[in-house]
């Protein structure tokens, strides 16, 4: 092309920022529609499958997100989670958000884990959760993550007390209140 061309094409991106991270274009598998999400494979999957699925548009927290950046996120979520159950032939997935750092978010830019599960894959299957709470996209961050993790003073089982229906009640009609809702119901 020469210098008078006007109808020079931009150049293609040749990454995707995640958080401070360069992301290849060769690790994303799905762009929106509306081009607001992305679906990248993971540095440090949990399991076989296990993805992340991000706004494009770096923001730490769900609620910095415009309304149609959320809606596209879910419905790549769904997109995303509709392949990969195909393929892993999953029995059923953690779909997961740490949203912000103190819910154990370790790169603060939105990001729903998808893991697709199969049964007997953890010994126990809450220790999905545990190794949730330990990854990172990196081992460095992770080592960070444990050293600095404060451990949850979580009640044994036998410990701990139903609530009664009076107390859900309670809670139920002071969300009610704040969403304003109560008459709706």
């Amino acid at each position: 092309m020469n210098g008078d061309d006007d109808t020079q094409q931009e150049p293609q991106e040749d990454h995707l920022i995640f958080g401070k991270f360069k992301i290849s274009t060769s690790q994303i598998f799905y762009k929106s529609p509306s081009d607001l999400t992305a679906a990248i494979v993971n540095l440090r999957p949990i399991v076989p499958g296990h993805v992340l699925v991000i706004p494009k548009r770096i923001v730490e927290k769900l609620s910095d997100l415009t309304n149609e950046e959320y809606d596209d996120l879910w419905r790549s979520v769904r997109v995303v989670q509709n392949v990969l159950e195909m393929h892993y032939n999953a029995g059923g997935f953690n779909v997961s958000v740490q949203d912000g750092k103190v819910a154990g978010q370790s790169v603060p830019h939105v990001h729903v884990h998808i893991l697709p599960r199969k049964k007997g894959d953890f010994e126990r299957n809450d220790d999905v959760y545990d190794k949730l709470e330990e990854w990172a996209p990196t081992l460095e961050l992770s080592q960070d993550k444990k050293k600095n993790q404060v451990e949850l003073d979580v009640p044994e089982d036998e410990d701990r007390k139903d609530r009664t229906l009076e107390m859900m009640k309670n809670e139920s009609l002071l969300y009610r209140a704040l969403l304003g809702t109560e008459a709706n119901i």
